[in-house]
This record gives structure tokens, sequence and C-alpha cells, in this order.
């Protein structure tokens, strides 16, 4: 169960390798299901989601607690990557969109936040500003001694 953004939500999950022989996903080797029943903080129900998934991990390599572990992980890097990407960087209205531009210009933005996060930055947007106003930190960021 966790507590935030004025609501609760709770976690429920099942583990399974008997479908496993059944399906034609390569390397299955287990499915899960999630519950997800979020109330607000008065306990009003808010919603109530059931997802399903297929995973290459083995029980022996990842019991149901894992699983649902690795399951929330996937949220951090949805919100420390790609909402950086898309919302500091604006990516979506990116007026690159031909030839291998798209490619480069997203690994120079995902460089730009793994520098940022390695000189122990939390919040890209004032990271790049600090980095605006001081033309020597994005070089020394880079390993260039100035």
């Amino acid at each position: 169960m966790t507590k935030g953004h004025g609501r609760i939500e709770t976690r429920a999950i099942w583990t399974s390798t008997d479908l496993v022989g059944y399906t034609t996903f390569p390397c299955a080797a287990q499915v899960f299901c999630i519950e997800r029943p979020v109330t607000t903080l008065q306990g009003t129900p808010k919603h109530h989601e059931i997802v399903y998934g297929i995973t290459s991990l083995s029980p022996v390599r990842a019991d149901a607690a894992r699983v649902l572990t690795l399951n929330r992980r996937h949220w951090g890097i949805e919100n420390r990557l790609h909402w950086v990407r898309d919302v500091t960087f604006d990516e979506d209205r990116s007026q690159v969109r031909t030839g291998a531009g798209p490619q480069v210009m997203a690994s120079l933005r995902n460089l730009a936040i793994t520098l940022l996060r390695l000189a122990g930055c939390t919040n890209i947007a004032a990271g790049l500003r600090r980095c605006a106003r001081h033309v020597t930190r994005p070089l020394r960021l880079l390993g260039f001694a100035i």
C-alpha cells in the first residue's frame, strides 16, 4: 500500500506458470495479474485497475514480490527519463524528423540528462537553466577542465 498524491493505492499480485505451455509468446516463463484498487485518503473508492503481464523471469529468479517490485520500478524509468524528455525538452514538438536526426537528438537529450544526474542534479529543468547561465558548467560536465 502506498499513500500519496491525495490517494491510497493497494496492490495485490498473482503469478502462475500454468499458462506458459499454452502461449506462443517467446521466452514466457510466468504470467501475472496485478490488482490496484485506489481510494481517496478518506476511503472513498476512486478507481480499480487490473493488469495482466508476461515475464521471461522464472519463479526461481523472480517470485511474485519481485515481479511486483520490477513492475513498480518501470514507472521510475518512465518518470525519471521519458517524462523529462517529453516535458522539459518538449521532445514531442521537435522539428527534427528526417534521417538520423531524431535518433541523434534523442541521444543528445539522454546524454544531457545523464550528465546532470551524475552531477547530482535532481531537477533537470533547473540544471539546464544553471548550465545556460554559466557557459563553463556544461563543458565541465563533459570532462573539459576549464
